[in-house]
């Protein structure tokens, strides 16, 4: 149902329109892979191949012609002024998606001049950071086995290793600075790059596995059995600010730092007093997606499942799948149309249903490209 009402909303020229929790303006068209249509023909084909639905069309010409739309009419070009290397809001995660459904040496030379721009990008976070797009330079060397691939990969960890001056890394939006926990844009997301696959040596990987221990240890708020973490240090003092969602909170530490150092007994109390916060918190009222809804919480309980072998994680994350379904037919009902992005929408949700049924933590484009 929910793959065929992408496929039937789709229009050629105009893509998807936003829908009004995303963007007020309707007129608005996003080609990128966190709001846009990049992320939803990915989300399309993903489906596909998991067998879980038959598509009404092919999307590879629709994914072919996304980087020169979003090359001509950047996502957020006024907010920015101009394109920008981002994996999740700019030009990688668009070259990413294109080149998975048609691979061409033309494709391949404009991500690696993306990769190696974006090698010392003082956000120092997964969504416009280094980060990002290092996880594009690796995918493409898993699909070509070409050393430049590795070579640009190891370039931007080296970079962001020699960041890494504290117990987390120092993230600065223009004139902001701050030290995130969180996937989005912290600690947690350059862990999961850099510990994902095996392109960090042994040793660098035993002392990143250290560090984030320490680190995610350190800042912990404890009650009870439960665990939760600020978004920030500059926000551990202040109780209005914690969250309970994927990009920041609980379920996003735990999810994205699960497969680390499946031996340290630490490591696992910790996630699991994190995941059974995550549960008692409940379904998120923000929705059912990714990044802040019921769906990317559900992932943290996945990921339990994998690390613990305890079958609870796995009736948890099904009973959350659930709501989260139900969730898109309010909203369905409530707004008389469906939400078309993979990280706030319905497809990122389909793809966390999926999950639930394969009993699969693989975290959507994350976990697996």
């Amino acid at each position: 149902m929910i793959a065929a009402d992408a496929e039937i909303a789709f229009d050629p020229d105009r893509l998807w329109t936003p829908h009004p929790l995303d963007e007020e303006s309707e007129s608005a068209r996003f080609t990128t892979l966190y709001l846009g249509a990049a992320g939803m023909v990915w989300a399309l084909d993903r489906l596909a191949r998991l067998g879980t639905v038959e598509l009404s069309r092919d999307w590879a010409a629709v994914a072919a012609a996304l980087p020169e739309r979003y090359a001509v009419q950047p996502d957020f070009e006024e907010e920015y002024g101009g394109r920008i290397p981002s994996l999740m809001l700019g030009d990688a995660g668009v070259l990413l998606v294109a080149h998975g459904f048609a691979p061409t040496p033309e494709l391949e030379r404009r991500l690696l001049e993306v990769v190696r721009s974006n090698e010392q990008n003082r956000t120092r976070e997964l969504l416009w950071g280094s980060s990002g797009t290092m996880l594009s330079a690796q995918v493409l060397w898993e699909r070509t086995g070409d050393a430049e691939w590795r070579d640009a990969w190891r370039a931007s960890a080296d970079w962001l290793w020699d960041e890494w001056r504290g117990e987390v890394w120092t993230q600065q939006f223009d004139e902001r600075r701050r030290h995130v926990l969180g996937p989005a844009h912290g600690l947690a997301g350059n862990v999961l790059v850099l510990a994902r696959g095996d392109l960090l040596e042994p040793e660098r990987r035993r002392e990143l596995e250290r560090r984030a221990v320490e680190a995610i240890s350190r800042h912990a708020l404890r009650d009870d059995g439960l665990v939760q973490w600020p978004p920030s240090l500059e926000e551990a003092g202040q109780p209005a600010k914690l969250r309970v969602q994927w990009c920041h909170g609980a379920p996003g530490i735990v999810a994205s730092l699960a497969s680390l150092a499946p031996g340290d007994d630490e490591l696992t109390a910790l996630l699991e007093a994190g995941g059974e916060l995550t549960w008692r918190a409940g379904p998120l009222v923000k929705g059912a997606g990714l990044c802040h809804g019921t769906g990317g919480n559900g992932y943290a309980f996945l990921k339990l499942l994998d690390r613990m072998g305890d079958e609870r994680w796995l009736e948890r994350a099904r009973r959350f799948a659930m709501h989260a379904l139900e969730q898109v037919e309010r909203a369905r009902s409530q707004y008389g149309r469906g939400r078309h992005t993979l990280f706030t929408g319905d497809l990122g949700t389909a793809l966390y249903l999926q999950s639930c049924l394969d009993a699969d933590s693989a975290f959507p484009t994350l976990d697996a490209f």
